[in-house]
């Protein structure tokens, strides 16, 4: 590494969620990645533990999408988005709007993650105000909750550290989080806690379900550390807005294409929102691309005006929406997704997963384990006063032998790609166990 080290200005670039004084003094350099492995700068393969940040799925290096892209970029290297498209956005609308739960018909792209929350935001506002009611304006979130980090999605989001210093962004109201301490090593879905939910009607009649516009949530909380929801919380939730009106949001940015054991947590859960936001395994991670998908009543609204035919229905987008790379590459995904049996592969892996991540427990400094299909968190005890502390240091013992391991608050978090095999896991989880133990 120190030959590609000395080539590179460090200082240029200023890395997103990053420690950079500590990374520029010991970096980390990857600079391929095929299937389950990185290659890093020295050479040594690394195993993926977290399919990059959730998005990779699929697996690195699909030469079906490179393939795609490639041919795009030769042909039809950009579209504006605005009057005008492409074929191929229409084509992955309709293979989305076949995949996602049925009543969630239209679907609005965009670039990430963080756009497609503060899209939903707009999207469920101006619904409102086409409905004649302005005033239902009123956003809930929810403790721990994790929404992108634009503007809206930081507002609705429910991680402190991602607000503490920007002031007053978008105001929101929050609900309690579904960590609760007798579900402590639960396997999947925890039985306790579904009346949880029941803090939001305080909030409605609180403020009155007329100024109260939607309920964002993910189905499982992939950020904070895989907090799975209680069985029949999401179901409460549903209720509740459906009785006062309210649009229900899913966040299934971390949750879709199969990383929960089922296509979405909408799914899993037997709950379908009124909005779903999507991203990440949308493209497996290979070209930056979100969407946001709505029912026929969201959409209809918006179609249905007097306004003049050639008018603008949302006055919202994205220079590169729908852009023709991205659509490249999330119709191979899609593909890949089909035709490789992605959610079956996940599902059929996630029992021996579990298994293995919890006899985890015992090991020192771990104080939970929580897992859903192909997603798991170690909550890890505080060292001192600092929560990333022990976390970042299991992180950093990882790597050196031979595993990316994602870290975040308290807790490690793991989620390998679809394609992993029981001995991937079982070196996972040694590596967990050995990283664990390294620390004080």
């Amino acid at each position: 590494m120190a030959d590609i080290a000395q080539t590179l200005d460090f200082d240029s670039y200023w890395m997103p969620f990053s420690g950079n004084r500590q990374f520029k003094a010991n970096p980390k350099l990857m600079v391929a990645a095929k299937d389950c492995h990185y290659t890093d700068a020295d050479g040594r393969q690394v195993f993926d533990s977290l399919s990059g940040l959730w998005c990779a799925s699929f697996g690195h290096g699909r030469p079906e999408i490179a393939e795609a892209i490639a041919r795009t970029a030769k042909t039809l290297d950009y579209v504006p988005p605005f009057q005008y498209a492409h074929p191929m956005a229409f084509e992955l609308a309709e293979r989305v709007k076949n995949i996602v739960p049925a009543g969630l018909e239209h679907v609005f792209f965009t670039n990430s993650g963080s756009e497609s929350a503060d899209t939903a935001i707009k999207i469920a506002r101006a619904y409102w105000a086409h409905r004649g009611r302005p005033e239902k304006a009123r956003l809930i979130g929810r403790e721990k909750g994790y929404h992108g980090v634009n503007v809206g999605g930081t507002g609705m989001g429910g991680i402190p550290g991602n607000k503490a210093f920007f002031g007053d962004m978008l105001t929101t109201e929050h609900l309690p989080h579904t960590l609760i301490e007798s579900n402590r090593f639960t396997r999947g879905v925890p039985e306790h806690g579904a009346e949880v939910a029941d803090v939001l009607e305080q909030r409605i009649l609180e403020h009155g379900a007329d100024t109260v516009a939607a309920v964002m949530v993910e189905p499982m909380s992939g950020s904070a550390g895989v907090i799975v929801p209680p069985a029949g919380y999401l179901k409460r939730l549903r209720e509740i807005c459906d009785r006062h009106d309210i649009l229900l949001i899913f966040d299934e940015v971390l949750n879709g294409f199969g990383r929960v054991g089922a296509s979405f947590g909408a799914e899993l859960f037997g709950v379908t929102p009124d909005i779903m936001t999507l991203a990440k395994n949308l493209t497996n991670g290979a070209v930056p691309m979100g969407a946001v998908v709505t029912s026929d009543a969201i959409y209809d609204t918006f179609m249905d005006t007097e306004r003049p035919h050639h008018a603008v229905e949302l006055a919202h987008g994205y220079t590169y929406s729908a852009h023709p790379l991205a659509c490249a590459a999330g119709l191979a995904a899609m593909d890949i997704y089909e035709n490789d049996r992605m959610v079956e592969r996940a599902a059929e892996l996630a029992p021996y997963f579990e298994d293995q991540l919890h006899a985890l427990r015992g090991a020192p400094h771990i104080v939970d384990i929580r897992n859903l299909g192909l997603a798991g968190a170690l909550e890890i005890e505080t060292a001192g006063e600092d929560p990333t502390y022990r976390p970042w240091k299991i992180a950093q013992a990882a790597w050196d032998r031979g595993m990316y391991l994602r870290f975040g608050g308290n807790t490690v978090q793991l989620g390998p790609p679809f394609i992993a095999e029981r001995r991937d896991i079982d070196f996972m989880c040694e590596v967990l166990d050995a990283a664990i133990r390294s620390v004080d």
